[in-house]
């Protein structure tokens, strides 16, 4: 599979008619844009690189450092804390609100959830969101950035793309064109701000375990021991669930609702993910606010977006009714089935 620039008139209306987002349509005489722009600078190479290993590398120290000394109960409050901020910035924030429009935020949740979000060193919001977009408008196709199926079906070339979809994608250089899936976020200056200084917000997420544990315990072992557990395990373990999302939920799973992809539903991840597991659910009603739509699907993003609704912080919010669910199914659910 490979990227095109696609300039049919057609494709550039793909991310408003796919996923609702508010993405400008040209009109019919202007030449839509390409799907990449520009390549990533070698600094942002070096510090991808970085950010993605050198978690990964404490994790699989942490086992023999668990087992020995070092894991204390702050480390634990620390690592669920910074976690759940900075997960839900991605999942509430990132995902269902800036890239689908599931619900509408007041100014104050808005930015918070663009900070949260970025806390997860996932990227910058404006990239996050115009990758995603880029990938529901071609997703398991060509143009798709991080389809498991880009390279065939064999079990070889589907090793290749679970490879490509879990991790090996992010090291393309070519980046999605944000003009084209992202002009609403390129023109609020509150998002657009956000964006510039997320080099400053991924030194807070990645330090800010340091100085809460030190100041905890007052001690450099606790700082040391916060670092090691609430900011590079904690990013490891952020990261690799969320990238599960693009590899095995596109290849493993239940697939109840008709979506025209391989979206699939995993539930061993549906509590680690905070809900986003839920993948086919989620490609078959991609501006709905809860992916977890049948009876016992947990949902906890759903969950807090219905707390801030109930606080008045949220509002239009596109929760999908029990008919709208039925008709997607593939199979009509027995009565009752649908979650509430």
């Amino acid at each position: 599979m490979t990227v095109s620039t696609d300039r049919t008139p057609a494709v550039a209306t793909t991310e408003a008619t796919a996923s609702g987002a508010a993405v400008t349509r040209p009109s019919a005489r202007s030449e839509p844009k390409p799907i990449v722009s520009g390549r990533r600078s070698s600094i942002e190479q070096g510090a991808l690189y970085f950010f993605v290993i050198a978690p990964f590398l404490a994790v699989v120290a942490a086992i023999p450092v668990a087992w020995g000394w070092g894991l204390g109960w702050h480390d634990v409050v620390l690592f669920v804390a910074f976690y759940l901020v900075s997960g839900f910035g991605v999942t509430m924030g990132f995902h269902r609100y800036f890239t689908h429009g599931a619900f509408k935020a007041k100014r104050a949740l808005k930015i918070a959830m663009g900070i949260a979000g970025s806390m997860s060193i996932e990227g910058p919001v404006i990239r996050w969101v115009a990758d995603h977009r880029r990938h529901h408008a071609y997703s398991d196709r060509e143009g798709d950035p991080h389809s498991p199926w880009r390279y065939g079906e064999t079990t070889g070339a589907l090793a290749k793309g679970l490879y490509h979809a879990h991790t090996g994608w992010m090291f393309d250089r070519e980046k999605t064109n944000k003009k084209r899936f992202t002009p609403d976020l390129l023109r609020d200056p509150d998002i657009a701000r956000i964006d510039k200084y997320f080099p400053f917000i991924m030194l807070v997420s990645f330090f800010g375990p340091v100085l809460a544990g030190g100041l905890w315990s007052m001690s450099w072992q606790g700082a040391l021991s916060a670092f090691f557990w609430a900011t590079l395990v904690r990013i490891c373990v952020l990261h690799h669930i969320t990238w599960s999302i693009n590899s095995i939920c596109h290849t493993i799973g239940e697939r109840p609702f008709a979506a025209r992809d391989k979206s699939a539903n995993f539930w061993p991840l549906a509590i680690a993910s905070l809900g986003e597991s839920w993948h086919n659910s989620h490609h078959a009603d991609p501006t709905a606010a809860r992916h977890g739509v049948l009876r016992w699907q947990l949902d906890s993003t759903a969950r807090l977006i219905r707390w801030a609704e109930h606080l008045h912080l949220v509002y239009d919010v596109r929760w999908p009714s029990a008919e709208r669910i039925a008709s997607k199914l593939v199979v009509p659910p027995a009565r009752g089935s649908a979650a509430g």
